[in-house]
């Protein structure tokens, strides 16, 4: 009996990595070679491709995926029908969203997009920036950029709508930001008739769960200890729990065991202060998934 598969498609380019580290924390080892667009994952029913972001939507609204993960901004730029199974908040840099702006030269006259009045505008996201555009009642001319969009302006275009996480590349080309066209961040999407099937759907809820479990990690460690009951009040003083720390008794009567999970931040900070309030044998430790 043939086994089902699911056809997965994998954001190639700058989402790639983070999507694979992503994948590993949830329980699944993906292995991409440069010389293949199908990498190896560690799940007999699930099959890989790696596909550029930008048309993900559409293969997958075409069924040649079952699923794929890409940006809210090439959905609504392809204006594809798909069912969206999750938001995943992460990008290439950090486990967030980016925005799509509009920007002009820092030296330029222009402070709105109402001042881009029949101006050249380039960018590689050409449908949104002219919905944009008619939404605030402004007629301009789009053109699409193959790349280094950053440098066109001011000879080669007025402005240009571009892709941010932090601003960096934009300040050291010396532009302006003046508004932000759209926000998006990375989506769990599936082919409308896969998400009927009761397999596919079943398998890909299976997969959100994990993923989602995995970004509630990012950031988090768990911490463990010992505390003499007489001590309790004072250690979990200390303790800003996710929700409240687990204890439970040793084998001797008198002391605790105390599980807790915190930003992994604050804690460097928290142990100086769970030592002066009694703990002892504390131990951090990281974690792959939190599943709510």
């Amino acid at each position: 009996m043939t086994m089902a598969k699911l056809k997965l498609g994998i954001p190639k380019g700058s989402l790639e990595s983070a999507t694979i580290d992503l994948f590993r924390r949830a329980g699944f080892n993906i292995t991409a070679t440069s010389r293949s667009y199908f990498p190896a994952i560690d799940d007999p029913e699930i099959e890989c491709m790696l596909i550029r972001a930008q048309e993900m939507a559409r293969y997958v609204e075409d069924g040649v995926l079952d699923a794929g993960l890409t940006g809210r901004d090439w959905i609504e730029e392809t204006e594809a029908r798909v069912h969206t199974i999750a938001d995943l908040i992460y990008a290439k840099q950090s486990f967030g969203k980016v925005r799509w702006v509009l920007a002009v030269p820092e030296g330029s006259p222009f402070r709105s997009v109402h001042d881009l009045q029949g101006k050249i505008i380039a960018t590689e996201l050409v449908g949104a920036t002219r919905r944009y555009l008619a939404a605030n009642g402004v007629t301009a001319k789009v053109e699409f950029s193959w790349g280094a969009t950053e440098v066109k302006p001011p000879e080669l275009a007025d402005a240009i709508v571009e892709v941010t996480e932090t601003g960096s590349s934009l300040r050291a080309n010396k532009l302006r930001i003046i508004d932000t066209v759209i926000e998006s961040n990375t989506q769990f999407i599936a082919n409308l008739d896969s998400w009927k099937d009761d397999w596919k759907r079943r398998k890909l809820e299976d997969i959100r769960m994990l993923l989602e479990g995995a970004i509630n990690a990012l950031g988090k460690v768990g911490l463990m200890l010992n505390v003499h009951k007489d001590s309790l009040g004072q250690v979990l003083s200390v303790l800003p729990a996710l929700k409240r720390p687990t204890v439970s008794h040793l084998s001797d009567e008198d002391w605790l065991a105390v599980n807790t999970i915190l930003d992994e931040s604050t804690v460097r900070h928290i142990i100086p202060r769970l030592k002066e309030a009694g703990a002892q044998g504390i131990v951090e430790y990281p974690l792959n998934k939190i599943v709510m």
